[in-house]
């Protein structure tokens, strides 16, 4: 079953709320994905593609890390919640998800930073994973110009 893009869109806004709250409080994959379920009515969401990202986020957040670090211009440390959110979650899907187009990653990505993430943060979050997407995806990259 073919699955819509809005319900994927849906489960991505989801996503970096529970990542943010992840990042605040703590509590493992298992348990906050508990939470969004029984607080969220999920009947429109992927909820296939939530708990995928969530659990692989979580328990790659180092690796993903690492992955985009390259390409700030400040320590992890410094950046603001939603936007270290955005950039695990849009890392994540250009590294493991190769089902999705980059592009659609990062523009999913700089919208839902245009929607929660403090001024500028769209700009900054294109930049990091349009570096991440060359270095990491650049035949498809290539193919798509």
């Amino acid at each position: 079953m073919r699955t819509l893009p809005s319900a994927r869109k849906k489960a991505r806004r989801l996503l970096v709320q529970a990542l943010y709250q992840w990042q605040l409080a703590g509590g493992g994959p298992v348990a906050i994905e508990a939470q969004f379920r029984a607080d969220n009515d999920m009947t429109k969401v992927d909820g296939d593609y939530f708990r995928d990202l969530l659990h692989g986020i979580l328990d790659a957040a180092d690796t993903l890390d690492a992955a985009y670090s390259p390409y700030l211009d400040r320590r992890i440390e410094e950046l603001d919640p939603v936007s270290r959110a955005l950039l695990r979650m849009g890392t994540y899907e250009l590294l493991h998800r190769i089902d999705v187009p980059y592009r659609v990653a990062i523009n999913e990505a700089v919208n839902l930073a245009k929607a929660y993430g403090p001024e500028e943060a769209h700009r900054y979050v294109n930049g990091v994973l349009d570096k991440v997407a060359a270095a990491n995806r650049p035949l498809e990259i290539a193919t798509a110009r």
